[in-house]
């Protein structure tokens, strides 16, 4: 089976205006280094709209019908987020291939995939748009996910931002793990060690936030001693990545010091755990990253790493994020979700 990847030239017609970070720039660059250097083992694929049934899984309809209204015309949602008159196609088209990223890897139609696609998705929350975000591609696609059969879905962040949304989403339910490493505090402001989830979900949010500076071997260990751990307990049988690549040192909206060699790592232990719980079953969705030289290759990084190549990450993380990890464990464990030492 291939590595499917999921990306249309569609996604470039949402446009925020001029000098916005989250510009067409960014997955035209992704686009056309792909096309310079094809990689054995990929095939490309364009995505189909997100039916209003998918998006009202996540969405109340009322939000839908809004955002909808907005096609063909400019609007501003937030300080942060706009619309241009492709906004609402691209979107709808960004969640389809959400959805179709998901569920290509649980029918065995792809060994794994990748939705590369804008606007990104993990800081729309059900009913308001928010930091760049229309729709919630990540959470729609665990919806899709759930429906067709997937009992627990898996939904790791290394986005550097927290993804709010999609931890709102699910933050009251335990049939879908949500684990985020970011840094913190930064924008959106949430992503607390002690936010665990609540009710039924308490215990199935995963928040590692980390200050500016943490490094490929931070990383490492926060994937090793804790994110590792908490997911084969779960034994999830779909594993989504909100794939951010804007914890990288050249990212000029945060204060990372991740590299190619860490995304590759990232997506290593990732691809291993979806090997170990559920017959490889992975699929990443594109989320932030705005330096555009590091996030060309980082995506590359990411999907030679679908493709059988594997990578470790390096030894030497700083005593902060060692102090990260105790305090997320100590979180879990308050709310009976203990996580064990490796």
């Amino acid at each position: 089976m291939t590595t499917l990847v999921i990306t249309d030239r569609r996604f470039l017609e949402h446009d925020p205006g001029p000098g916005h970070p989250e510009s067409p720039a960014r997955l035209d660059a992704v686009q056309a280094d792909l096309a310079r250097g094809p990689i054995a083992g990929v095939t490309v694929e364009a995505p189909r709209f997100a039916t209003d049934a998918e998006i009202e899984a996540v969405h109340p309809a009322e939000y839908r019908e809004a955002l909808a209204a907005l096609a063909g015309r400019r609007a501003r949602l937030d300080a942060d987020t706009a619309t241009s008159p492709g906004s609402w196609d691209a979107a709808r088209l960004a969640a389809g291939a959400a959805v179709e990223a998901a569920l290509a890897t649980m029918t065995g139609r792809a060994r794994n995939a990748f939705a590369l696609v804008r606007p990104p998705g993990h800081h729309a929350v059900p009913d308001r748009a928010m930091g760049f975000c229309l729709l919630n591609n990540a959470a729609i696609a665990a919806e899709a996910a759930r429906r067709a059969g997937a009992a627990r879905v898996l939904i790791l962040d290394w986005d550097v931002h927290h993804g709010n949304g999609t931890q709102d989403i699910f933050e009251g339910r335990g049939d879908v793990l949500y684990m985020s490493v970011h840094q913190y505090p930064f924008y959106p402001g949430t992503g607390a060690a002690h936010e665990v989830g609540a009710g039924a979900g308490r215990g199935a949010t995963v928040n590692c936030p980390l200050p500016g500076g943490q490094g490929d071997a931070d990383y490492g260990v926060v994937f090793h001693d804790l994110f590792l751990p908490v997911a084969r307990a779960f034994r999830p049988e779909l594993v989504i990545v909100s794939a951010g690549f804007d914890a990288h040192a050249r990212d000029p909206l945060a204060d990372m010091r991740v590299t190619e060699r860490g995304f590759a790592a990232m997506a290593s232990v990732i691809a291993q755990l979806a090997d170990e719980t559920c017959g490889g079953r992975l699929a990443l969705m594109l989320e932030g990253g705005y330096d555009l030289s590091a996030l060309t290759a980082s995506v590359r990084a990411a999907l030679e790493v679908m493709t059988g190549r594997r990578e470790d990450f390096p030894g030497g993380p700083q005593t902060t994020t060692l102090d990260a990890i105790d305090n997320a464990r100590e979180a879990l464990r308050a709310a009976g979700r203990a996580v064990p030492k490796t």
